[in-house]
C-alpha cells in the first residue's frame, strides 16, 4: 500500500501565526495527488470550476459556492481539482478565539462539503477577503492575533448543516465529546450513560434526535471509522488494530469490523489500496 503523507502544521511566519491562506493554484503546486492526513484543519471555498475531494473514504463533488472542511485527523485526497479556483485557510484546532467557533472546530460531525446559501455568499466572501489580506500582506505593526480573530469571523459566517442540529441538544453534545475521549476503551452505550449521569433512555432519545440512529450505532460507526483509518493509512494489522481500539483479541475485532462494514479487516485493507494511492 502506498505511503500516506502525514502533515504537521508549520507556522508560516516568525510571529508563530496559527492561520495561513493559499489559493488552489498554490495547493496544486505543492500537492502530489496522494492521500494525506494532517494535524490541522483545511477550509476551502470554491469560487469557480468543479472537482472532487475524498474525505475519510467518501468522495464529495465540489462546485462554485461549495465549502470543503477537512478536519484535523481526517484522511483526505484532492482527487480532481485541476479546474477549481478558490481559496483555502489552514489553521490549528486552537486558533479560533471565541467560544462558539472553538466549539464548532471541536465538533467531529462537521459535514465535509456543503453549499453556501446564495444570500450568505457575499458575507462569506468579505470575511475570507479580509483574512486573506491579513495573512498574505499583513500591515506593519499589526497584531499577531488578527488572523485568528478574522478566522473566527469567517467561521461564524459558516453553518455546516449537521452542526446546527447537533448543538441544539446538550445531552448529545456531551455524549459526542465523551465518545471522542473514550471510544478506544469503551464500546458500550451504557458506559457513556453512567459516565455522563443520564438514564440510558435519556441518552438514547438525545442521540436519536440528533442523528436518527441509536447510541450503539453511533459508537459502531465511530470505532469502525478509526479502524478504517488505522488499516488503510497507518497500515496496521488486525492484531494491532484490535489492541489500539480496545478489543480483547483480533478475532473479536474481526467480527466487529465485518458486521460494521461487510468485509473482514484484511480484505477491506486490500480493497482500498488503490483508492488511497
Amino acid at each position: 500500500m502506498p505511503s500516506i503523507t502525514q502533515m504537521r502544521y508549520a507556522a508560516p511566519d516568525p510571529r508563530d501565526q496559527q492561520v495561513e491562506t493559499l489559493t488552489f493554484d498554490a495547493l496544486r503546486a505543492m500537492n502530489s495527488g496522494g492521500t494525506q492526513r494532517a494535524d490541522f484543519h483545511v477550509l476551502a471555498v470554491v469560487d469557480a470550476g468543479t472537482g472532487t475531494v475524498m474525505v475519510d473514504f467518501a468522495s464529495y463533488r465540489l462546485s462554485p459556492g461549495s465549502v470543503a472542511w477537512i478536519t484535523a485527523g481526517a484522511v483526505h485526497r484532492w482527487a480532481d481539482v485541476g479546474d477549481i479556483a478558490g481559496r483555502l485557510a489552514l489553521f490549528v484546532p486552537t486558533a479560533p478565539v471565541t467560544a462558539a467557533t472553538r466549539a464548532l472546530v471541536a465538533t467531529p460531525g462537521v459535514r465535509p462539503v456543503w453549499a453556501i446559501p446564495a444570500d450568505e455568499r457575499p458575507y462569506v466572501a468579505a470575511a475570507l477577503d479580509h483574512l486573506v489580506l491579513e495573512t498574505s500582506a499583513p500591515a506593519a505593526g499589526g497584531s499577531a492575533e488578527l488572523p485568528a480573530i478574522l478566522l473566527s469571523a469567517l467561521l461564524g459566517r459558516l453553518r455546516p448543516p449537521e452542526v446546527e442540529a447537533e448543538v441544539e441538544d446538550r445531552v448529545f453534545r456531551a455524549f459526542r465529546d465523551r465518545v471522542e475521549t473514550d471510544f478506544r476503551e469503551h464500546h458500550d452505550a451504557e458506559h457513556y450513560a453512567r459516565a455522563l449521569g443520564y438514564a440510558p433512555r435519556t441518552l438514547s432519545r438525545a442521540v436519536a434526535r440528533a442523528t436518527g440512529s441509536t447510541a450503539k450505532a453511533y459508537l459502531v460507526e465511530r470505532v469502525a471509522l478509526e479502524a478504517k483509518r488505522l488499516l488503510a493509512h497507518d497500515r496496521l494489522t488486525a492484531v494491532a488494530c484490535a489492541a489500539a481500539l480496545g478489543f480483547t483479541d483480533a478475532s473479536n475485532f474481526s467480527v466487529f469490523f465485518r458486521r460494521a462494514t461487510g468485509q473482514r479487516p484484511g480484505a477491506w485493507q486490500k480493497s482500498v489500496a488503490g483508492v488511497t494511492a
